[in-house]
């Protein structure tokens, strides 16, 4: 039987603030880059902390990319050819549009490229991730290092005023070191948690 790999699929980077998401991504549109393929680059325009138009590692990585509101605007960028590749940053600021269109995409043929923080300063589970996450075909989990014990970080620490954020404030919040640290689980806080969550 001749078996033909077909391209096609979802890629999910995850992890908390400082781990190397966009780090990652950026690595993987360059080697597309190198493979002479097209990857064609987006963002949320509400994520300007480095710049408009670029995807910006917190190590000043830098590439070029489109800044849309919402997912749908992808399709805008296509030409009469489907490029080889889509990558996403930022991708939990997204609403649930993008999951629809991640999965045209590698429908389609396209490898889909998506990186985000998989959890809120809450420690809860972030917007669309959980299905990006659950309909990925390859995932990569990255962890940061807890800037109080320096054990592995898996969460992000919001800090207001330097006291930990209080639980009803606003779960989006753009910022960068100002605002943000990697925390392990035990060194997480958030102040007024409901009862029953941990």
């Amino acid at each position: 039987m001749d078996l033909q790999v077909k391209d096609g699929w979802i890629e999910v980077i995850a992890g908390s603030m400082y781990a190397g998401k966009t780090e990652e991504l950026l690595r993987r549109v360059r080697r597309i880059h190198y493979a002479k393929k097209t990857v064609l680059i987006f963002k949320p325009n509400i994520d300007n902390r480095y710049s408009n138009n670029e995807v910006v590692s917190h190590d000043n990585g830098r590439i070029q990319s489109n800044d849309i509101r919402n997912a749908n605007e992808i399709y805008n960028y296509f030409g009469s050819v489907m490029p080889y590749a889509v990558a996403i940053d930022e991708v939990q600021f997204f609403g649930e549009e993008v999951i629809d269109v991640c999965e045209t995409l590698a429908d389609k043929g396209v490898r889909v490229i998506v990186a985000g923080l998989d959890k809120n300063f809450r420690g809860e589970p972030f917007g669309v991730m959980p299905e990006l996450l659950a309909r990925a075909e390859f995932v990569t989990k990255l962890d940061a290092i807890c800037q109080v014990c320096g054990a592995p970080a898996t969460r992000t620490q919001r800090m207001i005023n330097g006291e930990p954020a209080h639980y009803d404030d606003p779960i989006i919040k753009v910022g960068a070191k100002e605002q943000y640290e990697a925390r392990c689980r035990h060194c997480h806080i958030v102040l007024g948690k409901p009862n029953g969550k941990k």
